[in-house]
């Protein structure tokens, strides 16, 4: 490196192999898994941090550290103009070749060719630097040849003569060299030596590549033997193509790395490179960009071509692109071959040996590509289609680069390029992303409207974008290719028939992802593996984005447009029966998957679908999460005719609502069909709505209302198995608000009725229930019994939301009889089994009961791990008594560890969340453990009054640990930390 005059040289191999891969990327970010395989030869996270500490090391050897920064896609060292010589030897070619006066270009050019010093990145043999290397000594080349040409121009052939004869010697197989040498013989009066010069030249090429001369150099030896005066023609016009790019593009790094990195590895074979991406999404703008970055390393020239794929013109004929290209290397028109297949074989003889870019734009097709790609692994090509091009791929090796839409950082980046100050509102911004759905052109359109009317705001241009319809009209800039729905309809024109027709019903679909299934139903035809095909086609064609697990989603604006064109194209009775196929569809799986979660609950629903393989619970659970959103929609939006169908989704739903703790899926689909139900006189699906509500209020600790609606529920149910449910349901109720009587009548009668109705796996529930309750009072030998008998009868059937339930249970039970091991062990069978069935609350449950017990053992980390675990899932679900539970189970661990001081925060912070809801146990918990901490620290009266607090809050809720309070209010004792 030099600094002034002074040279420092870098020491380390690695760093000097760092700093050249760096350099030959110079201004260009560089992706850390290139570093590290140049560095290393392999990746690793071990890898990864060995870099930062030479980056570091490397930062340290430069004059500014912040030359080299780091990004998402790697490291970028900054290199002003003038400080790379490779650049300035780049940037005299390009001043020699535009200098009219021949003296002064050779002038230039002994100038560059004397920045020289051997061999580029001399001592680094990496892999990663190769191709500058092969590309500077091939620009070296390019300039010396230059250089000769400009002197004999100049008339300086004597003076040339020499100095040619050495260089063919060091470059025998160059053949423009070896006519400038016999051009310079031939001015200098050396006729004879011209022409034993050229059969030395046909001995050469002869000997060492089986070839014989070249057209030009048989052209000229022919001149000089017939003793023709001989110019010194002017280098060939070298086509350079490519359109403007636009200044204003932003991100993208990744991309634009694995296109160098393609480039990079191309040594053998061609590198074809495929930009694919759905309408607007940049695909262009991104070719461009990366074409001008490079076209340095394609010294010959670059070609361009509008393949015009999808749009309004007809696609272009790969003849008619031939013809051009042939143009532009120099071929007379008459001279243009008629035939395709020739004209392609003439391009390729013309590009053999050359270094050109071939950049083809908005390609419709394979088959429109592979005519124009060239046979010669120095060149490049650059595709980009709104297809996945997979015949290129599979069988010329091309390599695709997916461009989805744009992060929203670079969204914002591209806005605050594109309308600078007027960037301030940084909500309406995102809001404006949004409604452009990332995609690049949107976003441009958008910012020329801000633009035009600059007194109104980006506020104001989203409140026009408010309704989605009206979204496509305002993306319009007036130019066809510039407008969003013009460039839509350029990709479902290229669709067939089947696909078009699959394309408008997603928009019909009110999910925002769909699957093949629920796609076939809307669609009526009941062949879900044709509706996959389609699917695939319409994700080639970019159209849809598939989002793993065989689904597919639209962005907001794609699915406007499918919408629009579904109430163009079908009418308004053929819209409705596609959409009552649909419910159908839902309600068909949703009771099958019902049916695994909670057996019996339903009778069976077959209106003919073919609905997913669901095997168990897992299978079960993981559908309805996935649909429950989609399904909830439905119930919301229903109305007229098909108004019933949210109280069949309701009914349906009611055991997955409250197996998932669906708490605000319950609450909107149960209030519309409550409504519905009343209004219709459906008494009993009215009750079972009632159900969901009251459970609903349950979960957000309304117990009151929530004892209320289950009372409704009960007088409305029909059956043994309704009554049931909503006994279940009440002593449920009763079990966390502390009345265990009450409780335990409601649950006999529940298991009693479901035992009659025949559903013997949901009478595990009541079962279960009675057997947490006994354990609370301490009779111990009949919650065993219970909790046994549930768990054998769960296990027996493979019903694990029961085994799940049961186990939790008895993890608590074998907690307060000292059996650690035994109860940690049912505790992490209850978390396994309970994340596995998707029972969000019982997963709560299970890692707070297990965190108790981790306690009891004195694994203390593990213990406030857990109660951490609970804190996080209590928070999600919005359930302030789980969240009470976690801290005061907190405050207990560290009371055991003996940090008094964040005991008493986390208690404080209980009573906080107990006291903002009905969990009247929990304040009793948090009241009871200040007490203890008073007492402990001689604060008596403080701990008198928390302890009378819970006392009366105990009393109130007919719990035992009233008792234990009250003995510990009249007796001096020492408190201990429970479990």
């Amino acid at each position: 490196m030099i600094d002034g005059d002074s040279t420092a040289p870098l020491t380390g191999a690695l760093r000097r192999h760092l700093l050249a891969v760096l350099l030959a990327r110079a201004n260009e970010p560089v992706p850390v898994t290139v570093l590290l395989e140049a560095l290393w030869g392999e990746p690793g996270e071990q890898g990864a941090r060995r870099l930062q500490v030479h980056v570091h090391r490397l930062r340290r050897e430069l004059d500014e550290p912040d030359r080299l920064t780091h990004g998402p896609a790697g490291y970028c060292l900054r290199v002003e103009p003038g400080e790379l010589d490779a650049a300035v030897f780049r940037a005299l070619l390009d001043e020699a070749t535009g200098e009219a006066d021949p003296a002064r270009a050779a002038a230039t050019l002994r100038h560059a060719l004397g920045l020289w010093r051997g061999r580029p990145y001399q001592e680094i043999d990496l892999p990663e630097v190769a191709a500058e290397v092969e590309r500077l000594g091939e620009q070296r080349l390019l300039a010396v040849e230059e250089l000769y040409a400009a002197e004999l121009r100049a008339g300086r052939h004597e003076a040339v003569a020499g100095e040619l004869l050495e260089t063919v010697h060091h470059h025998p197989l160059r053949e423009r060299l070896h006519g400038l040498l016999m051009l310079a013989l031939y001015r200098s009066g050396r006729q004879a030596e011209a022409l034993s010069a050229y059969h030395h030249a046909r001995e050469v090429l002869n000997d060492e590549l089986g070839l014989d001369p070249g057209p030009d150099l048989r052209a000229l030896h022919g001149q000089i033997r017939a003793g023709e005066v001989v110019e010194v023609s002017a280098p060939a016009e070298v086509p350079a193509q490519l359109p403007h790019c636009a200044t204003d593009f932003v991100g993208r790094e990744v991309a634009l790395s694995e296109l160098d990195q393609i480039l990079d590895e191309g040594t053998r074979t061609i590198p074809i490179a495929v930009i694919a991406g759905t309408a607007g999404v940049g695909k262009t703008s991104l070719a461009l960009r990366w074409a001008h970055r490079v076209k340095s390393r394609f010294p010959d020239g670059q070609l361009h071509a509008d393949l015009r794929g999808f749009g309004t013109d007809t696609p272009a004929e790969p003849g008619d692109v031939l013809a051009g290209w042939l143009r532009a290397m120099g071929v007379d028109g008459k001279d243009v071959p008629l035939d395709v297949a020739e004209r392609g074989a003439r391009l390729r003889s013309l590009l053999d040996g050359k270094r050109v870019l071939l950049v083809l734009d908005n390609a419709v097709s394979a088959d429109q590509v592979r005519p124009l790609l060239p046979g010669n692994a120095h060149c490049a090509v650059l595709i980009t289609s709104r297809d996945q091009l997979n015949g290129l791929v599979v069988g010329q090796g091309a390599q695709r680069v997916e461009l989805d839409r744009m992060t929203v950082h670079e969204a914002r980046l591209l806005l605050k390029e594109l309308l600078g100050d007027l960037v301030t509102d940084s909500d309406a911004v995102d809001e404006l992303i949004e409604c452009c759905a990332r995609l690049p052109l949107a976003l441009r359109i958008a910012a020329e409207r801000v633009r035009r009317n600059r007194n109104r705001g980006i506020d104001q241009t989203v409140a026009e974008f408010g309704c989605a319809q009206a979204r496509l009209d305002l993306l319009d800039s007036g130019d066809p290719q510039a407008c969003v729905r013009t460039i839509f309809a350029a990709s479902y024109r290229n669709l067939s028939e089947t696909e078009a027709r699959l394309f408008r019903l997603i928009g019909l679909h009110p999910g925002h992802e769909v699957d093949a299934h629920s796609l076939t139903a809307l669609a009526g035809d009941g062949d879900v593996r044709a509706t996959r095909r389609g699917l695939a086609e319409l994700a080639r064609a970019h159209l849809v984005e598939e989002v793993g697990d065989k689904r597919v989603r639209l962005h907001d604006l794609l699915a406007t447009y499918a919408e629009e064109l579904c109430e163009l194209t079908e009418t308004a009775a053929e819209r409705r029966d596609a959409l009552r196929r649909l419910y159908d569809y839902f309600l068909q799986a949703a009771t099958a998957a019902t049916g695994l979660l909670a057996p019996g609950a339903l009778p069976e629903r077959d209106t003919g679908y073919e609905i997913p393989a669901m095997r168990d619970h897992e299978d079960a659970a993981g559908w309805l999460d996935a649909k429950l959103e989609t399904m909830t929609r439905i119930a919301e939006t229903v109305d007229g005719e098909l108004a019933h169908y949210a109280v069949d989704f309701a009914v349906v739903l009611d055991a997955a609502l409250d197996f998932g703790w669906h708490v605000d899926e319950a609450e909107r689909l149960h209030g519309r069909a409550r409504e519905i139900a009343h209004r219709t006189g459906d008494r009993a699906a009215e009750g079972i709505v009632l159900r969901g509500l009251g459970i609903a209020h349950f979960r957000r600790n309304r117990f009151e209302s929530a004892r209320r609606l289950l009372e409704e529920a009960l007088e409305l149910a029909d059956g043994p198995g309704a009554t049931a449910t909503v006994l279940l349901s009440l002593g449920e109720v009763c079990v966390f608000t502390g009345h265990t009587e009450r409780a335990l009548e409601h649950l006999r009668r529940s298991a009693r009725l479901y035992q009659q109705a025949g559903l013997r796996l949901l009478g595990l529930r009541p079962m279960i229930c009675m057997g947490r309750l006994h354990r609370r009072w301490g009779r111990h030998e009949a919650s065993l019994v219970c909790l046994q008998e549930a768990s054998r009868v769960a296990a027996a059937h493979g019903y694990r939301p029961a085994e799940a339930d049961a186990s939790y249970a008895l993890a608590g039970l074998h907690r307060d009889a000292g059996r650690y091991a035994e109860a940690a062990e049912h505790a992490e069978r209850a978390l396994v089994l309970a994340r596995r069935t998707r029972f969000r609350f019982l997963e709560g449950m299970a890692l707070h009961r297990l965190g108790t017990i981790r306690r009891c053992l004195g694994d203390y980390p593990q213990a406030l791990e857990s109660h951490r675990a609970t804190l996080v899932l209590a928070r999600q679900m919005r359930s302030a008594t789980m969240e009470a539970m976690a801290l005061t189970a907190t405050a207990e661990t560290h009371v055991a560890m003996g940090d008094d001081v964040e005991a008493t925060r986390c208690l404080l912070h209980a009573l906080g969340v107990a006291n903002s809801g009905p969990s009247h146990y929990v304040r009793a918990r948090a009241h009871t453990g200040l007490g203890d901490l008073h007492r402990a620290a001689g604060r008596h009266d403080s701990a008198r009054r928390h302890w009378e607090t819970a006392v009366r809050i105990y009393e109130a809720l007919d719990a035992p640990e009233a008792g234990d309070l009250r003995r510990r209010l009249s007796e001096v004792i020492t408190p201990r930390v429970p479990c």
